[in-house]
């Protein structure tokens, strides 16, 4: 069996906060993106959540996490495309990428969560039969590309400037940071054949299998076998639940414990979910030398350089703080990651 061998950490924070406060919550999550920043983490992810207590717009978030670092990568997994307009999406994501200076890595998503609730609010019409899937993210995708809109004659006026019209602003190297969080085989193929990065986490589509790790490796081979000879080949990034709990006192260990074994048992069998049946990973939860044997043992981990660690909903701060710390001293080095920067020096907790 392959030994891991890790080149790209990141972490992915559901951004929690409390309904009669969500400031404290929102800036608790800008502050971990500057710690996994100082503990050298390569990239710092968020959840985008309609009416949850979550991120509803990851560019306006990224805009200002843009502002409070400044080396990690700052991503987004991922953003249900059905919700958005593709060029007004692209110019919300162009801006919050010149902001950051060139750090975004945006993923997408067919899904529609909540889709009998928003469907009516987000669009006028019969929205059920506009295209929400991928070709929605097809014309996002192309509008970043930057090319310019009407004839080779068309122009437009605005004080002091005459010019072609296109996406403004434009940075040509965003639409190679575009991800799409990719669950069944036809998605994966999809991603491949439109030159995108893969996602793929702890839930995948049960395809001929009931084994989660059978099916995920179904879907990183199909991934590469419709990528073809492609010389330069998109990312793939693999997410998995991690809580170490080797520097948590006594009622945290017991509290992660509690975590993991309230979700044991959506692992044991596929799931219902609408029409698909779905594949859960288990959670990857005990000391570091017991998670270091489980990933060593994880093919699927094997297979892929790049990590993302994926916290868990509702935990507090300072519990997302002591596990970003225990993976980059206790875990990451010893799957072969180094920080991004050779003179870190970590300034405490």
């Amino acid at each position: 069996m392959s030994t891991p061998t890790i080149t790209s950490l990141a972490f992915l924070t559901p951004g929690n906060f409390a309904d009669d406060d969500p400031y404290t919550g929102l800036e608790e999550t800008l502050q971990l993106f500057e710690y996994g920043e100082r503990l050298g983490y390569d990239g710092a992810w968020i959840r985008q959540r309609h009416l949850e207590h979550g991120v509803g717009s990851a560019a306006v978030f990224l805009a200002a996490a843009g502002q409070r670092t400044e080396r990690v990568e700052l991503g987004t997994a991922v953003i249900p495309i059905g919700y958005e307009s593709p060029f007004r999406l692209a110019e919300d994501l162009a801006l919050a990428d010149v902001l950051s200076r060139g750090r975004l890595q945006v993923g997408f998503s067919t899904g529609m969560p909540h889709a009998e609730l928003l469907g009516d609010l987000v669009y006028d019409g019969d929205w059920r039969s506009f295209d929400l899937s991928y070709g929605r993210i097809t014309r996002l995708v192309d509008t970043l590309r930057g090319e310019y809109l009407g004839g080779p004659d068309t122009v437009i006026q605005s004080p002091g400037n005459t010019q072609r019209p296109r996406l403004q602003p434009h940075n040509p190297g965003l639409v190679h940071r575009i991800w799409y969080g990719g669950g069944s085989l036809r998605s994966a193929r999809w991603a491949a054949e439109n030159g995108l990065n893969l996602l793929s986490g702890n839930i995948v589509s049960s395809e001929d299998t009931t084994d989660f790790t059978t099916a995920q490796l179904n879907l990183l081979a199909e991934y590469r076998r419709a990528l073809g000879g492609v010389r330069s080949a998109p990312r793939v990034a693999l997410g998995r639940v991690i809580v170490p709990y080797d520097s948590a006192d006594a009622a945290t260990r017991a509290r992660y414990r509690e975590y993991a074994a309230s979700r044991h048992e959506r692992t044991l069998a596929p799931r219902a979910f609408g029409p698909k049946q779905i594949l859960f990973a288990p959670d990857v939860v005990g000391t570091a030398e017991q998670i270091l044997e489980q990933l060593a043992a994880d093919p699927v981990l094997a297979q892929v350089s790049e990590l993302r660690l994926e916290l868990p909903y509702e935990f507090h701060r300072e519990e997302y703080e002591q596990i970003l710390h225990d993976v980059r001293h206790l875990i990451a080095r010893e799957l072969g990651w180094r920080p991004a920067s050779p003179a870190f020096q970590e300034t405490g907790r």
